[in-house]
C-alpha cells in the first residue's frame, strides 16, 4: 500500500524486454513493493544508484508507457504516517490531459472511471495523491500546489499527455458491496 506522497523523481534509465530501470536514491531491498508512476512493482534488483522492475504484458497493457522520469514511491510501512490517501498501486484506467494552466490540471477519463470520482475525493495521477476540486462527465480537476509541481512530474504535464489513474479503492469496494445486496 501506497499513500501518493512521492519522495522522489526518478530518472527511467532503460525500458528493454520487459526489464525497467530507474535511477533512484530510495533504498528499498529485493522483493520489495515500489510505486511507479502510480505503478506497483517488486524491486528484483539494486544496483549502485538503479532498481530494476520486471514489467509484465498485463501490467503494460493497462498502463501508460513509461517516460523518461518518474514519480516514486516505497511502500508504506507500519508505523509509518498515512500522510496522503489510501493507493493501491493498481492503475484502474489512462486518462488524457485536457489542459493545465500551471495550477489547475484538467483530465479526460472514461465514465466507467468518472463513476468513482466526487468533488472533494481522492484520485491518483501518476501515483500522486489529490483532491478532485471540480467534476463533469468527461472529465476530473485537481489544482496543484507549487510543492507538487517541483517534486513530482506533474509540473511537466501538457494537452494530450497520458496519465496513470487510480480511483478510491473505498469508492470501488461500496459499489461491490451495495450491489451484491441488492441483488439479493
Amino acid at each position: 500500500m501506497f499513500t501518493g506522497i512521492v519522495r522522489e523523481r526518478g530518472r527511467v534509465a532503460s525500458f528493454d524486454n520487459g526489464r525497467l530501470v530507474v535511477e533512484s536514491t530510495l533504498e528499498p531491498g529485493i522483493g520489495d513493493s515500489v510505486s511507479v508512476d502510480g505503478v506497483c512493482l517488486t524491486v528484483v534488483h539494486v544496483n549502485g544508484g538503479t532498481l530494476a522492475f520486471d514489467v509484465v504484458g498485463e501490467t503494460t497493457s493497462r498502463v501508460k508507457p513509461f517516460g523518461t522520469e518518474a514519480n516514486l514511491e516505497p511502500a508504506l510501512r507500519t508505523g509509518e504516517p498515512l500522510g496522503g490517501h489510501y493507493v493501491q498501486g493498481h492503475v484502474d484506467a489512462v486518462g488524457r490531459v485536457r489542459s493545465f494552466d500551471g495550477e489547475r490540471l484538467v483530465v479526460e477519463a472514461l465514465p466507467e472511471l468518472l463513476r468513482y470520482c466526487v468533488e472533494k475525493g481522492s484520485i491518483a495521477i501518476d501515483g500522486v495523491a489529490l483532491t478532485i476540486s471540480a467534476l463533469d462527465d468527461e472529465s476530473f480537476e485537481v489544482a496543484l500546489v507549487p510543492h507538487t509541481l517541483e517534486v513530482t512530474t506533474l509540473g511537466g504535464k501538457r494537452p494530450g499527455d497520458e496519465v496513470n489513474l487510480e480511483v478510491d479503492v473505498l469508492a470501488k469496494y461500496v459499489e461491490r458491496l451495495l450491489g451484491a445486496r441488492l441483488s439479493t
